[in-house]
């Protein structure tokens, strides 16, 4: 297991270019099961979850190559709609199998997702989405077992996941008649997922807004080739620690539109931003101000960058709130930034930030993919030196993150467990 080893306090400065979006490329390669053919997938990152995700769909009986940010896949093969518990149990996006594999073959066996240790997020809005289409679903030894010919039909989500309405539209591109999602998912990735599959011909409506209509289709092109888009989250958390560490760096290959709500965010804190249509450029203040944010759907501010905003406000002059409305227990990070001197508590979903004037160096251990980024910019704007263990969970989301922040100047060394 590998550990980070960080010699903090170095100002950034340089350039940096973002990798393709995760969180976009995983339902996009779920979606190659769809149609039997050859894709050709471009920017996609080398992480630990598009290699799991690789390995899913080898499991179903597709063919899939990876070098250099494009992946081949050939899923003409595909001939056994099963995600067993081994991977899944890994990857939570792993359950996007789901919808593609019910709308090719009739049939789904997926296990229950396992993925981040931070708290239950249920499966019920997607299960119910699948009954709503005619689905027959069942649970057998902690399996989701679906089956079953989909007819068109109305599905109001109650919250706009982003999962069930991945699975939602994907599920529903073949299915007979008209389906209308209300309340969908707006984010930039379910969008891309859209585009995705109309390249192959699906007859889908009402991209960027919470009502998606699909009017299914049995007849789908046999492969395409399509580049994904840059990971916002990425990005995001480039850009929070340019504000935080301190610096003057470029980020190169982004969509700023992805980042309205944090971009307005960390002007606020004393930041000077500006940005073409892919590229963004961030002047850090000396001083950071504290500035309450409250995490919200898309096009609000991501609860995947809750935690690395955290990790700035531990050291802005003076309090601040952060409010995480999307999943109430994704805090884990907390008692790990303490240990580098920061001021928190926390009741309910509600976290209070007291800043101090420097952390300081320590030993942290990382939970989940985002808790891991923030300690890993606390880390490099505390004083000192730090060790992050487990970083795995870094792995998952951020690609050759160490080698980025190290093209900016930063001092951190990736070592085995066990080694200093």
């Amino acid at each position: 297991m590998d550990k980070l080893l960080v010699n903090g306090g170095i100002p950034l400065s340089g350039s940096v270019e973002i990798s393709g979006a995760k969180n976009a490329v995983l339902p996009i390669m779920a979606a190659t099961v769809i149609s039997p053919g050859e894709y050709i997938l471009r920017n996609v990152p080398n992480l630990r979850d598009t290699r799991t995700m690789a390995r899913l769909l080898e499991i179903i009986g597709a063919k899939v190559s990876h070098s250099k940010n494009i992946m081949e896949i050939d899923t003409r093969p595909c001939d056994n709609p099963v995600a067993p518990y081994e991977l899944v149990k890994t990857m939570r996006a792993s359950f996007d199998i789901l919808g593609a594999l019910i709308s090719r073959f009739d049939y789904a066996e997926v296990s229950l997702p396992g993925g981040c240790a931070w708290g239950p997020r249920p499966v019920n809005y997607h299960l119910d989405a699948l009954r709503k289409l005619g689905a027959k679903v069942d649970l057998n030894q902690g399996n989701i077992i679906a089956s079953g010919k989909l007819v068109g039909t109305e599905i109001n989500f109650e919250f706009p996941s982003v999962g069930a309405t991945k699975n939602a539209i994907t599920a529903s591109v073949k299915a007979k008649g008209i389906t209308v999602i209300s309340n969908a998912a707006r984010e930039p990735e379910i969008d891309s997922l859209i585009d995705f599959l109309q390249l192959l011909g699906a007859d889908i409506h009402g991209k960027g807004t919470r009502v998606i209509t699909v009017n299914g289709k049995k007849n789908f092109v046999a492969g395409c080739e399509f580049t994904v888009i840059p990971d916002r989250i990425e990005a995001g958390t480039f850009l929070i620690a340019a504000g935080m560490i301190g610096g003057n760096i470029t980020l190169e290959n982004v969509n700023p539109d992805h980042l309205a709500s944090v971009i307005t965010k960390l002007r606020a804190t004393g930041s000077t931003i500006n940005y073409t249509n892919d590229s963004i450029h961030i002047i850090s203040s000396s001083k950071v101000k504290p500035i309450d944010i409250t995490t919200a759907p898309y096009p609000g501010f991501p609860t995947d960058l809750q935690a690395q905003w955290m990790a700035m406000m531990t050291i802005a002059k003076g309090s601040s709130l952060i409010i995480d409305e999307i999943y109430h227990d994704r805090f884990t990070h907390i008692a790990e930034l303490t240990r580098f001197g920061a001021q928190i508590s926390l009741t309910a979903n509600r976290a209070q930030i007291t800043g101090v004037s420097a952390l300081k160096g320590a030993p942290v251990m990382s939970t989940d993919i985002r808790a891991s980024a923030s300690l890993l910019i606390g880390a490099l704007a505390a004083e000192g030196k730090s060790e992050i263990s487990r970083v795995y969970h870094i792995d998952r989301g951020y690609e050759k993150i160490e080698e980025k922040f190290i093209g900016l100047g930063c001092n951190v060394t990736r070592v085995k467990e066990g080694n200093k």
